[in-house]
C-alpha cells in the first residue's frame, strides 16, 4: 500500500519513520513524505498512491481526486475536513478519516490568548511602544471577573473555553444544536438562543465547523444584535463570519475588537511574490484588500491559524493519523468522516 504524506515540516518525517517502525507497520505501507502541497497539475508522480495524508494546506478536490485512480483512503491531520470533497470521495468510496479530539484545551488556551490580548489592549500597547508614544489612558482594560461570555457552539472545544472562564469567574451563556444540560450544571453555565446571546453577552467566542448552515453565522443581521462594544473572537473557521459586516460592525463601534484566528481570505495573507504566483481563478481581490483592512486596526488581534499549534498538539494530531493509518490497513476504519 502506498502511502504519500503531504504538508509536512521539516521534523515530522524522521517522527513519522520512527513510529511507523516501532509499529511495524513498513511491513504493509509504503511511505513517501513530502512538504509540499499537493495540487491537480502535480498528480500524476502519485497515481498509484492508495492512500494520501494530508493538512488544511491541501485541497483535496474532485481534480485531484480524479487524478488518483488508485486512491482508497484520505488521511486529513485536522479535525476540520472542508478542504477535502466529501461526495466525490463517497463517490468514489474512498474512505476519508480526520483527527476528532487533539487540541481542545489547546485551541481553548489559545481563545483567551486572543481575549486577553483584546481586554487588556495589549496589542495597541505594543504599538504604541513601536512609536514611543505613550498615552496610558488610552490603554485601560476591563476585568474579565464578572463579565458575561458567549460560546457559539459548545462541543469539546467550546466546553473547554467554558471550563477556562468560569475559573476567570465569569458568566457563560452557550448556544448549541445539541445542548447537555447535566454539563450546563457541573460547568456552571446556561443554554440560550442565539440572539439572546449575542444580545447579553460582553464577549462571543466561536467553536463552530464550517458547514453550509453555519457560513456567514456572524453576518450583519447578528453583529446588529450584539452589546455595543463587545469583543468577537474566531478561532473556528474564517467562513463563520462575514468579513464586510465585521468592518462595518469595526467602524460603527458596535464591536470594540475582534480576535481572529482564522478570517475569509486568509490564504491570501501571504508574500506578495507568492501570491503573484497564485492561479488568477484562487485570487479573490475583494477579500485580499478586507483582509489586508482587518490586519492594519490595532483593535484587532489577528494570528494565522495557528490555535491548534502548540508542541503537544501537533504530535497528537501525527499520533492519531498514524492511528487512523493502522486501523485501516488491519480492516477496522475509525475517525471516519465517509466512506
Amino acid at each position: 500500500m502506498r502511502v504519500v504524506f503531504f504538508d509536512l515540516e521539516d521534523w515530522q518525517p524522521d517522527y513519522l519513520r520512527a513510529k511507523i517502525q516501532q509499529r511495524a507497520l513498513e511491513q504493509h505501507i509504503h511511505a513517501q513524505f513530502l512538504s509540499d502541497h499537493l495540487s491537480p497539475d502535480a498528480c500524476a508522480p502519485f497515481a498509484d498512491a492508495d492512500a494520501i495524508v494530508v493538512f488544511i494546506w491541501t485541497k483535496v478536490n474532485r481534480a485531484v481526486i480524479e487524478s488518483l485512480p488508485k486512491l482508497r483512503l484520505v488521511l486529513t491531520m485536522s479535525t476540520g475536513y472542508d478542504h477535502i470533497d466529501i461526495e466525490a470521495c463517497r463517490e468514489r468510496g474512498i474512505t476519508v478519516c480526520n483527527v476528532p479530539h487533539y487540541g481542545e484545551n489547546t485551541v481553548a488556551e489559545h481563545t483567551f490568548a486572543l481575549i486577553l490580548s483584546l481586554s487588556r489592549k495589549l496589542q495597541a500597547a505594543y504599538f504604541q511602544a513601536l512609536r514611543g508614544d505613550y498615552r496610558i489612558r488610552e490603554l485601560r482594560g476591563f476585568d474579565l471577573y464578572g463579565k458575561t461570555l458567549g460560546v457559539v457552539g459548545a462541543g469539546n472545544i467550546g466546553l473547554h473555553v467554558i471550563r477556562i472562564a468560569r475559573g476567570f469567574g465569569m458568566r457563560v451563556l452557550a448556544y448549541d444544536a445539541r445542548p447537555q444540560p447535566l454539563l450546563a450544571e457541573v460547568l456552571g453555565f446556561a443554554y440560550t438562543d442565539l440572539p439572546t446571546l449575542l444580545r447579553e453577552s460582553d464577549i462571543v467566542s466561536l467553536h463552530v465547523p464550517a458547514r453550509p448552515e453555519t457560513h456567514h453565522l456572524i453576518n450583519r443581521e447578528t453583529l446588529g444584535m450584539m452589546k455595543r462594544g463587545a469583543l468577537l473572537i474566531n478561532t473556528a473557521r474564517g467562513s463563520v463570519v462575514d468579513t464586510e459586516a465585521l468592518l462595518w460592525a469595526l467602524d460603527e463601534g458596535i464591536l470594540a475588537g475582534a480576535g481572529l484566528d482564522v478570517i475569509e481570505g486568509e490564504e491570501f495573507i501571504t508574500e506578495e511574490s507568492a501570491l503573484l504566483k497564485m492561479p488568477l481563478a484562487e485570487q479573490t481581490l475583494k477579500q485580499v484588500v478586507q483582509a489586508q483592512l482587518l490586519l492594519k486596526r490595532e483593535n484587532v488581534v489577528f494570528t494565522p491559524h495557528i490555535a491548534f499549534n502548540s508542541c503537544e498538539a501537533v504530535q497528537r494530531i501525527l499520533d492519531t493519523t498514524l492511528d487512523n493509518l493502522q486501523a485501516f490497513v488491519e480492516g477496522r476504519p475509525q475517525n471516519v468522516v465517509s466512506a
